[in-house]
């Protein structure tokens, strides 16, 4: 005898199966690698002998016995703050100056756009060398014109403004968002803005603002979340800085010069892939992903100033 399903069942069914290739990606790439984190972070194990339970110890080691916890937090937070904000800023300017460009249009956007499409390992590589203290181009021309230039990645106090002067570096991507955002406001609002003698700064903040204002918030979010992961470029700055040669086997201390670029994401695979230290690795993050969570749910408040409330 035939299963005979009613029609709403039959509804449920179908809308079950047109989510399921979400459901799956779902439960397979965030939902069981969370549990799993959550899980081995009250675990002692070490990817060879099976876990045995520890309770909150791993968490007493990163929060209280863990001495290169803070400096690595402190950079990661310094990082977000400032690469953040200055990349949305760098960004917006360029796309509002390459709207403005009547001639040459097109030279321009490659030029701004084409340092985004290089490797970051690269990337990083090239402006290490540019910036080198001794033999750097940039240093060469700050000394005709009389300046002394610092010490840029070898330097504590430079090499963390370093890796924001690279992110800029590669400000491409951001300028093509806002560009798109800044064609797409209506051009009636700006001649209206004209017949009433509006200037320029009252143009962008009564006109342009409010209409890029959900691009912004896309901006300032996807860039908070990609530096709470940032890794390779503080990793590769900080070795080809110090000299280390980096080989087939070698195993790199990261956070060249003083920890001064050290990031959790760095402590987070030294703890679990150097060192063996899963609990503490994936103690580490849960952190990151909790102050992720936190800030962009401030972020997303309608009355965070971003994003306007509604009536």
């Amino acid at each position: 005898m035939a299963l005979t399903l009613s029609r709403p069942a039959r509804r449920r069914l179908r809308t079950l199966g047109f989510l399921s290739p979400w459901l799956i990606g779902f439960s397979a790439f965030f939902a069981y690698p969370l549990i799993a984190t959550v899980y081995f972070s009250f675990m002692h194990y070490n990817q060879i002998k099976a876990p045995t339970f520890v309770g909150l110890r791993n968490w007493k080691y990163v929060f209280q016995d863990m001495p290169l916890f803070g400096p690595a937090l402190w950079n990661t937070l310094w990082l977000v703050v400032v690469m953040v904000a200055l990349r949305v800023v760098f960004g917006l300017s360029l796309g509002l100056l390459v709207t403005k460009i009547k001639t040459g249009v097109g030279f321009f956007r490659t030029a701004f756009y084409l340092p985004y499409l290089a490797p970051p390992v690269a990337a990083t590589v090239a402006f290490v060398f540019l910036l080198n203290p001794a033999t750097g181009p940039v240093n060469e021309v700050l000394a005709k014109i009389g300046i002394e230039g610092p010490n840029w990645f070898n330097d504590p106090a430079w090499a963390k403004p370093s890796l924001v002067l690279l992110s800029l570096w590669g400000i491409g991507d951001l300028m093509v968002i806002f560009m798109a955002a800044l064609l797409d406001v209506p051009k009636e609002q700006y001649e209206a803005a004209d017949l009433d003698g509006a200037g320029a700064w009252s143009k962008f903040r009564y006109v342009t603002w409010p209409s890029i204002t959900p691009i912004v918030m896309f901006a300032v979010v996807t860039g908070v979340v990609q530096t709470m992961q940032y890794y390779t470029q503080a990793l590769v700055a900080g070795k080809i800085a110090s000299g280390v040669s980096i080989g087939p086997g070698s195993v790199i201390q990261p956070g060249y010069p003083d920890h001064s670029t050290l990031t959790v994401p760095q402590l987070v695979y030294s703890m679990g892939f150097q060192n063996f230290n899963t609990g503490a690795a994936c103690v580490l993050s849960l952190v990151l992903f909790v102050i992720a969570m936190a800030v962009t749910m401030l972020l997303m408040r309608k009355r965070s100033g971003l994003l306007a409330a509604e009536d």
